[in-house]
């Protein structure tokens, strides 16, 4: 490979949030364990984004910096290239991150009361946004048969049907559970929601990130939805940008992206944020295709261990993100129970299932972007643990 998937970057002094929790959690955990929880890699950043940062630094001043035509350009084109998909650079709305995009959405579009569909077990930020904004959750939950899930479009149906219900918050890939919807699933969501007035808001932070055999449809693709559909996106997940707090969301109604940038002020991401995306965009796609092939690669091996040490958990299968979503629930163990021997005795710092609802009770969502023999490692410590 070209690139250095193998290093690991000690981060517990870089006040990185999830190492910083991992102490809290536990503060007597050994010096050398990594934690496996949220979602930002253990990988050396791309070392063209490293060059071309510096470059930029010698060559700009930092002062009040908005996106540049040629960087709207650059988006556009990264979405006709890796997802087909064509917009325009003033559909663009650049925000410090999904998630508090999500936030804005839910004030500008719906008023507190409001019921907002969610399909649980999902990305516990979706329920903060929705009560943050003084609107109520309306749960559709996945169905879960023969260790995989599938959305209930006849739930949905009736949900969307109620006057109340005016928005529905998706999640594509799907986080935690990393189905990637196919095309006539998205269409039928898509048609299920516009016939009864529900906006749609897609989270599709991990839309890059998808394992061989299986091919992301943005929402819009899906069907004739025209300008119906409001699209989050991101370069964070798939080239480790968190820090660069720098998100692209997607709204071709300009109505709607009015209403939108109303509520969201002034806020906007900072010119390196906006400078590491573009680099991203133009220059990594290689580092992306390594990546992904070592995602699949820990992923196989994650698989093969539980299958042949821990055959009692229940992998699902892995189709985009880089979440391993592990059916724990054979143990017997209450969610705090589970929690305890994976935090205290087996110092493994997952995110636990609980925290995306309580259909994820039993579960842990394990982050495969990390070397491979630190996830040995860890699965090493949880087999020893689950089995004393």
């Amino acid at each position: 490979m070209k690139y250095d998937f193998e290093t690991l970057i000690d981060r517990s002094k870089h006040g990185s949030g999830k190492w910083s929790a991992m102490w809290e959690k536990n503060p007597d955990t050994k010096e050398g364990v990594v934690p496996f929880s949220v979602a930002d890699m253990e990988f050396k950043n791309a070392p063209e984004i490293a060059e071309g940062l510096k470059k930029y630094m010698d060559t700009h001043i930092l002062g009040y910096t908005g996106p540049t035509d040629e960087y709207l350009e650059t988006v556009c084109q990264w979405m006709k290239d890796q997802h087909d998909w064509d917009i325009k650079p003033e559909h663009i709305v650049c925000t410090c991150g999904v998630v508090s995009a999500l936030f804005v959405a839910v004030k500008a579009f719906c008023q507190p009361g409001d019921g907002i569909i969610v399909m649980p077990p999902v990305y516990y930020p979706f329920y903060m946004a929705v009560e943050n904004g003084g609107c109520e959750i309306v749960r559709c939950p996945l169905i879960y048969e023969n260790n995989t899930y599938s959305m209930d479009f006849d739930l949905l149906e009736k949900l969307a049907a109620e006057s109340k219900n005016k928005m529905l918050i998706f999640c594509s890939p799907h986080n935690p559970v990393s189905r990637v919807w196919t095309k006539e699933e998205l269409k039928r969501v898509g048609e299920i929601c516009i016939k009864n007035n529900v906006r749609i808001i897609s989270d599709e932070i991990h839309f890059d990130l998808v394992m061989p055999g299986y091919q992301h449809t943005v929402f819009p693709n899906a069907g004739d939805f025209g300008d119906k559909v409001m699209v989050c996106t991101a370069p964070s997940k798939t080239f480790n940008l968190a820090a660069m707090q720098t998100s692209n969301i997607i709204i071709p109604n300009k109505e709607d992206r009015e209403a939108f940038q109303k509520e969201l002020g002034h806020g906007g991401p900072g010119a390196l944020g906006l400078e590491a995306c573009r680099i991203a965009y133009t220059q990594c796609k290689p580092w992306m295709e390594e990546m992904l092939e070592v995602i699949h690669s820990n992923y196989q091996f994650a698989v093969d261990f539980i299958k042949e040490r821990l055959p009692e958990i229940k992998p699902i299968e892995l189709q985009g993100t880089y979440l391993l979503w592990l059916d724990c629930t054979a143990f017997g163990k209450t969610a705090q129970e589970l929690e305890e021997i994976m935090v205290q005795k087996a110092q493994l710092f997952f995110d636990e299932g609980y925290v995306f609802g309580p259909e994820g009770e039993g579960f842990e969502r394990v982050n495969l972007a990390v070397p491979q023999w630190v996830l040995k490692d860890g699965l090493e410590r949880m087999e020893k643990a689950l089995h004393a």
